[in-house]
């Protein structure tokens, strides 16, 4: 067989085979039975071992796995993955519409969807093409997983039909049916195993899997649910859903056009009475307006979209006994109370501890050691205590006290007037706060100092070498090198051993050298001021520039600044009345790290690279790296760090690297040089 004739012969059996595959998964309608299925994919296969050149990365033989992901590279989100906004009552639904309609003055239709428990995923496709899938993460960037998406049978690798946009990016929800986790768990547990605890950790579990052979053999599925792109040709989301589902993507056949709350939650109950014999698990019901013009007037929140509510079905609630309290402090020195349970099943998962939130609850419920207490989880997440059943508890019980010292150094707490939470003021001498600390300092969010973890600091702070984070840029080679460990795994009860050998240590100074170079609105935040999130850290970084600004506003200027109110001004006001903060930051200052905001960051020269996205890659000639990024930003791009889809173009440099020239030639990204970037943006 020559070239010619494999090449026609590859491409009918991938027809033929992707037809096969939309008629059993999405269609439910098989048209040939397994062993005649196996031999077409047999033949395939053989054809692409005799001429590897000619065979797609796309192949249906991906399906059953095989490519092996050392590391899972990050991707920047085109479009951020936002979190709905959720409710359990009709009447914040009311609320929500009654919202709506201040905004929007005309006829307003919904669009009532099952809300799945699984892992959000987004996938670009491009010219009919899957190239790409990319986990939720933090909304902002995830993973790319596209190897292991692929061999997730109803999810097409080629679209069927036509009129789809040439680049275009669909979102839905991997999860794990019942059959499938059942089959899953029986076998870890023949295999000396421990079981996953639910359908939606095995499901993420899964994803994240390096070999994609075994994520094949999981049995994942996943329904889709939004389409996102420029230039969509649909005025409604269910249009957009419907075409979606003729291109081959498997869209549920629970959808509800509604025109009032009425209907809305006829659809609602309709699921609840459905959801318990459902071969997959579901959580409640997505309410979306379905034009997509009001969708965009109404637009996003920072968190989530003004269009669309999740409605969440009511947590089921079991009894179990109250064996102890354990008070834990954080890092801002709250003390927080966790209940500690005999083990009970709740909603898929073997709960031991519970939240009691804080002193008014144990008060509220009166709740005591050896009561038989009701447990829910918070959101379907958190294990949390509702409530006691009186009628069980014994005679001998007495009610529990909130200690009046702190359970770690022994200083007496304190309560702010008008807040709930006890706290220990012995910041600069409690551990648990020291190393709640250090640990939020070289969080991702932060510092990002990811070459350290929880465990690594913890060596540190036992062996004297951190108090504080300017310690940490005092650290030297000879401080690290042979530190070591023990301790006992909480999963395996097995005794391991944590230690500093010289790899890692380099690894470490590395990552707290290069976290100098993280821009003054994360170093605020990374300070652990009590009540100064990332959003408010931002604000306040880019209205007063620097710290020493911050540091001399008053209460009046603080509250000035959008969204700060008195709350969060009186405490940015005392962090900066204390001598050993101001002494904290005079240390970082002198290690190096940015204090206020950098020329480049104020000043938007042109908007020139608006809406680009563009990776720097290679070594240049005029400009660094660093440099050449910063124009980027300065033009309004924005940097990315991997080639994807998405990718605009590839400022590339001299030495680029060979696979992501091959990447980017084969999504046919344009690779422009130093010189054409700077005439681009009239910078020679």
């Amino acid at each position: 067989m020559n070239k010619e004739e494999a090449r026609r012969q590859m491409e009918a059996l991938t027809e033929e085979i992707n037809r096969h595959n939309h008629a059993y998964y999405a269609l439910s309608k098989p048209e040939i039975s397994d062993q005649d299925f196996d031999l077409l994919l047999k033949k395939l296969e053989i054809l692409e071992q005799a001429f590897p050149e000619l065979a797609s990365p796309n192949s249906p033989t991906k399906r059953v796995g095989g490519e092996v992901t050392k590391e899972f590279q990050q991707v920047q989100h085109q479009y951020p993955m936002l979190s709905l906004s959720n409710t359990y009552s009709k009447e914040e639904v009311e609320e929500w519409e009654a919202r709506i309609h201040k905004l929007i003055e005309e006829e307003v239709e919904y669009v009532c969807e099952m809300k799945f428990d699984g892992v959000a995923i987004g996938l670009i496709y491009q010219q009919g093409i899957l190239v790409q899938a990319v986990t939720r993460g933090d909304g902002t960037q995830g993973d790319d997983v596209t190897a292991n998406i692929k061999t997730i049978h109803n999810i097409p690798l080629y679209l069927k039909g036509s009129g789809f946009p040439d680049l275009f990016e669909i979102r839905g929800e991997v999860f794990m049916p019942h059959t499938s986790f059942r089959r899953l768990n029986k076998m870890r547990e023949e295999g000396g195993e421990e079981p996953f605890a639910n359908p939606r950790n095995a499901a993420s579990g899964s994803l994240k899997m390096q070999d994609s052979a075994v994520v094949a053999k999981r049995r994942l599925d996943c329904f889709f649910y939004y389409l996102l792109g420029t230039g969509l040709p649909f005025k409604t989301h269910y249009e957009s859903l419907q075409a979606a589902r003729s291109w081959g993507f498997h869209i549920s056949d629970y959808l509800a056009k509604c025109s009032s709350i009425h209907q809305i939650f006829d659809f609602v109950h309709e699921i609840d009475q459905l959801r318990k014999g459902l071969p997959f698990n579901i959580d409640g019901v997505v309410i979306k307006i379905n034009d997509l013009r009001q969708q965009e007037i109404l637009g996003n929140t920072a968190k989530s979209p003004r269009w669309a509510i999740a409605y969440k079905f009511k947590a089921e609630q079991v009894e179990t006994r109250l064996n102890s309290v354990d008070f834990q402090v954080g890092r801002t020195g709250t003390v927080t109370p966790v209940a500690n349970l005999s083990p009970v099943l709740l909603a898929g998962t073997v709960v031991k501890r519970a939240s009691l939130h804080n002193a008014d609850i144990i008060s509220t419920l009166d709740v005591r050691i050896s009561d038989t207490v009701y447990v829910e989880k918070g959101g379907e997440i958190i294990p949390k205590i509702t409530g006691v059943r009186l009628d069980k508890r014994p005679p001998e019980t007495i009610p529990l006290k909130f200690p009046a010292l702190c359970p770690d150094c022994g200083t007496t707490l304190v309560r702010s007037k008008g807040e709930s939470a006890w706290y220990c003021p012995n910041r600069s001498g409690c551990p648990p706060q020291i190393k709640g600390r250090l640990e939020h300092f070289i969080s991702r969010k932060a510092m990002n100092i990811e070459t350290l973890g929880e465990g690594k600091i913890g060596i540190l702070y036992d062996h004297g070498l951190v108090r504080n984070v300017a310690d940490l840029y005092d650290l030297k080679q000879e401080d690290l090198l042979g530190l070591e460990k023990v301790y006992q795994d909480p999963d395996s009860g097995k005794e391991r051993k944590m230690s500093f050998k010289e790899k890692s240590v380099t690894n470490i100074l590395n990552g707290i050298q290069l976290s100098k170079s993280v821009a003054f609105n994360r170093v605020l935040y990374a300070l652990g001021i009590r009540f100064v999130g990332e959003t408010v850290a931002r604000k306040l970084a880019f209205h007063f520039q620097s710290v020493e600004a911050i540091r001399q506003a008053d209460m009046d200027a603080l509250i000035d600044v959008e969204e700060i109110g008195d709350k969060i001004a009186e405490s940015v006001v005392d962090y900066f009345q204390q001598p050993e903060n101001l002494e904290l930051i005079r240390r970082l200052q002198e290690a190096g790290l940015n204090f206020s905001l950098s020329p480049d960051s104020m000043i938007l020269k042109s908007t020139q690279l608006e809406g680009k996205s563009i990776v720097v890659t290679g070594m240049f000639q005029r400009y660094s790296r660093d440099e050449l990024k910063r124009m980027i930003e300065a033009h309004g791009g924005k940097n990315t760090g991997s080639i994807s889809a998405r990718t605009s173009f590839v400022l590339a440099g001299d030495n680029m690297g060979p696979e992501k020239k091959k990447k980017a030639e084969s999504l046919r990204i344009p690779l422009i040089s130093e010189m054409e970037f700077l005439q681009m943006v009239s910078e020679e």
